[in-house]
This record gives structure tokens, sequence and C-alpha cells, in this order.
């Protein structure tokens, strides 16, 4: 089988709305390593958009998943339970932030675990508006691309949208928005747009993932948590790609010495299986009737059995201080470079969620060189991302499982694409 040919019957079965990046088809994966149909080997630093943490086909999630399958594969949660399902929602709960009783339930996708959270703090505050953030990323719903702060490609023909969603400046350096920036503009629009009092939820990524991984700044997490609890708002942090050790922490809400009243996680929960969760205070949680939560594959037993083996994976392993040393590594190695490319015009992340913008003499964004970056990069065997609101953004997303020997030879390989 060949590349080519699968590439023109995908072109014939397929729309052109499910963009795709490589022009390769996987025929295997191990850890940080994935082989197409015709045998070449690739280095993966994309891990299927932040969801292999634990990397390619881990034997206990591999082991895990057998297991299951000689069990059961589906009775539906909310037909006939399962304890694996109570037994992941205790351990979130155990180690999600904060101090005060937890809940958590299980949905599929990241866009259903948003969709369900602003569903709960609806139901908590028996108020409808929403205020997400300039350059946030929350699905590809109705309501996710409502809240999501980029137009293009996820907005493009697809409006109206729901209502009573409102966005409000990021703080970012490079764009010359500070926190005082942000937090004027969110009483502009209480002044504004909306009622504070009718606001249900703001919600908000510790680090933008499809935004171009800005790290919120720790006053503007707390100037947050200040207007929520002024106005009997509800905090939700969306973690969805932040979660699960990418960012140093198990959760990137770790960093600061705010606790959101509500967390969105998908992508790494599962290690490559659909899962996704909402976890947060016992009474917020509690708020929609019963019935008003679920879905027919929500927490799928296959799935909850990956999430426990990831959970066990990340300890035993000791994959989250990992994660730290990786990002570390990766950081030294791209400000080292500086001098040799002068469009870098930031490397930032936290852990090993770090990305590198690139901008022209001018300071205006430079997304020709970053595709640049990318095609060079895919040419010699490496997979990597672009995101930010101008496609100016490269983010690395390699397992933290990677050995040491591929995560030399793939910076070896993005010091040569650099710098060439």
């Amino acid at each position: 089988m060949k590349n080519a040919e699968l590439l023109r019957r995908k072109d014939a079965a397929t729309p052109r709305g499910v963009g795709v990046m490589c022009n390769f088809y996987a025929e295997r994966a191990e850890n940080a390593e994935i082989w197409d149909v015709e045998g070449k080997r690739y280095i993966d630093f994309a891990a299927g958009i932040a969801v292999l943490n634990t990397g390619h086909r881990h034997p206990k999630l591999v082991a895990a998943l057998q297991q299951q399958l000689e069990r059961f594969t589906h009775t539906a949660y909310q037909i006939v339970p399962y304890a694996s399902y109570v037994e992941l929602a205790e351990r979130i709960n155990q180690r999600a932030p904060g101090r005060s009783a937890r809940k958590t339930a299980f949905f599929t996708t990241g866009a259903e675990a948003v969709e369900n959270a602003i569903k709960i703090a609806r139901a908590a505050t028996g108020r409808p508006g929403v205020i997400a953030f300039s350059g946030g990323f929350h699905g590809r719903t109705m309501m996710g691309m409502a809240l999501t702060g980029k137009v293009a490609p996820y907005k493009v023909g697809f409006g109206p949208f729901p209502g009573e969603v409102y966005h409000a400046p990021f703080p970012s350096p490079l764009q010359g928005v500070t926190v005082e920036d942000a937090s004027k503009a969110l009483q502009h629009l209480f002044k504004a747009d909306i009622d504070p009092r009718r606001v249900a939820a703001i919600i908000f990524e510790p680090v933008q993932g499809e935004g171009g991984f800005n790290v919120a700044p720790p006053e503007f997490v707390r100037m947050l948590r200040a207007v929520c609890d002024e106005h009997g708002i509800l905090l939700i942090a969306d973690e969805v790609q932040t979660g699960f050790g990418r960012t140093g922490k198990l959760f990137a809400m770790e960093h600061y010495d705010v606790v959101p009243d509500l967390t969105t996680m998908a992508k790494s929960l599962a290690g490559g299986m659909p899962l996704s969760a909402v976890c947060g205070r016992a009474e917020v949680m509690d708020a929609p009737a019963p019935g008003g939560l679920g879905g027919t594959y929500a927490g799928n037993p296959l799935a909850v059995a990956a999430a426990l083996a990831v959970l066990d994976v990340l300890e035993s392993e000791q994959l989250i201080p990992r994660g730290a040393e990786l990002g570390e590594r990766l950081v030294t190695r791209l400000k080292s470079l500086r001098p040799r490319v002068p469009q870098m015009a930031e490397v930032r992340g936290l852990g090993a969620m770090v990305a590198v913008e690139f901008r022209r003499a001018d300071g205006s964004p430079d997304p020709e060189f970053t595709r640049e970056v990318q095609n060079r990069a895919l040419e010699r065997g490496l997979l990597l991302l672009s995101c930010g609101v101008y496609g100016n953004v490269i983010r690395f997303l390699f397992p933290l499982t990677i050995p040491d020997a591929v995560m030399n030879e793939g910076l070896e390989i993005l010091e040569d694409v650099l710098t060439r």
C-alpha cells in the first residue's frame, strides 16, 4: 500500500473540511515513533495533539485494555454502572486542585467536557452568561466555537453561534496586552455588554493551547478568582490540553495559588482512548438534576481502564518531573539558537508545554517561516504542530515517555531546520 494511493482515496471519500496535516498514513507506532505504510519512520513531537503523554501503546495501557476487553466493552454507565468509573472519579477528586469535596463526571471529548461545564455552571448559578478569552480554544461544537477566540479555521461559515458568550483579551506581552489591560477590559464588559450578576462562568486555559501556548500570569489568574468571588461567578479552568503532566504538574492550576470551581480535562486523560471529564466542587457538580448529565458513550469502560493505567504510569515512572526536565532541556536548546534564528521572537511555556513564536523584523507575525520550519521538519521525519491566532507559533507535545536518544535526535533535526 502506498501513501499516494491512500491520499487519492481519501480525497474521493472524505470531505475537505477534515483538514489533514501529514501526507503519509500511519501503519504502526511505539512510544514516540511512528512508521508509515511505506516503512518511513517519524519522531512524534505532536502526540496526537497532546493526547499521548504516556506515549504510543504503553504496555500498561495495552494490558489494561486487553483485560477490560475480556470482561465487557459497553453497558452505558447510566444504564448499568461499573466500579471502574467510580474508582477513576475518586482518584481524580483526590488529585484535583483544592481541598473542598469534589465530584467528577465523565464524557467522551474535550468539547463535551466544556459543554457540560457550561451546563453545570448555568444550573448552579441560574445565570446565562459566559466569558471567555481571545486566543482561547474550547472545541468544535456550537458552544465550543462560540467560546473559542480564534476565527479561522474553526468558526468560518458556521455561525450564528449561541448567545450570551463574551470575549475579553488574554494577557500577552508580544501582543502588548498586560494583566491590567485584561482586567480593565473585563470591567468594561460588565459596563457595556453584560451585568456581572447575569454571568454564570468565566472559562480560561491556564496555558492557551491552540492560541499559542500563552501562559496565564499568576496575577491574571488571581484577578479572575477575585472577580468571580465578588460577583458570584464560577471559574472554569479548561485543562483539556494542559492536564496530566504536560506542564510539570498533574494539572496546570497547581502552578497557581488559585483553585477553580470546575476543571475540564480530556486528551491525555486516557492515553489515546476517547474520554473527558468535568471535576468540581461537589455542591456545584450536583446542581443539574438526575439525567441532566451523561451520554451514550460517556465514561466508556475501555477508556476508563486506560485512564486508570495512565494515572498509574504517571506515578510509577515519575513522568511529571520528567516532563518538567524535558521541557527545560527543550527551552535551553531553543534559547541557544536565538542568535542564529532572527525570526525567533519568544520561547515560552510551562514544563513540557513549550512553544516558539516567529516574527518578522518589523515585529509582525511570520506564519510563512513557521510553515517552512514545519514542512522542513516533516521532510526530515519530525512531526511538529503549529498554533497561534496568526499561525506563527510552533508547539512541542512529545510524549513524556520519549527515550533520551529519540529526544536528542529530534532536537538535532529541529536545530537543523531552524538554522539552515
